[in-house]
C-alpha cells in the first residue's frame, strides 16, 4: 500500500485561514484594550468635571474673602446694622413707606436733580 500523500492546499485556503487568525487577533487585542481605554475616557471626564468644580469653588473663595475683608470696616458694620433696623442710641427709627410713589408723582424732587 502506498504512503498517503499530503496534498498542497490551495492557495486561497491559506489565505483565508491566515484572515482568520488575523482578524481573531484583531479581536483579542481589541477585547483587551477594551477597558482600559473606557477607564482612561472615564477618568478624562471625571477630572474635568473636578477642574471646572476647583474653578467655581476658587472663585467663591475669592468672593467670599472680599466680603470678610469689607465685613471689618466701619462703614459695612454700620450699613448692616442699618439694614437690620438698629439704631444708634439716642435716635428714632422712623419707618416711612410710599416713597416710590411720591417721587414718581413729583419728579423735580428726585435725588440728583
Amino acid at each position: 500500500m502506498p504512503a498517503p500523500r499530503h496534498r498542497p492546499r490551495p492557495a486561497a485556503w491559506r489565505r483565508s485561514r491566515l484572515s482568520i487568525v488575523a482578524l481573531a487577533a484583531l479581536c483579542l487585542v481589541a477585547y483587551l484594550y477594551y477597558r482600559p481605554v473606557k477607564s482612561y475616557i472615564a477618568a478624562s471626564h471625571e477630572l474635568s468635571d473636578r477642574k471646572a468644580e476647583v474653578k467655581a469653588l476658587t472663585r467663591e473663595k475669592r468672593l467670599l474673602e472680599h466680603r470678610l475683608a469689607d465685613s471689618g470696616t466701619g462703614q459695612a458694620l454700620l450699613e448692616e446694622a442699618r439694614r437690620l433696623g438698629y439704631v444708634r442710641p439716642g435716635e428714632r427709627l422712623f419707618v416711612v413707606r410710599g416713597v416710590k410713589e411720591w417721587l414718581a408723582a413729583h419728579p423735580a424732587a428726585a435725588p440728583g436733580h
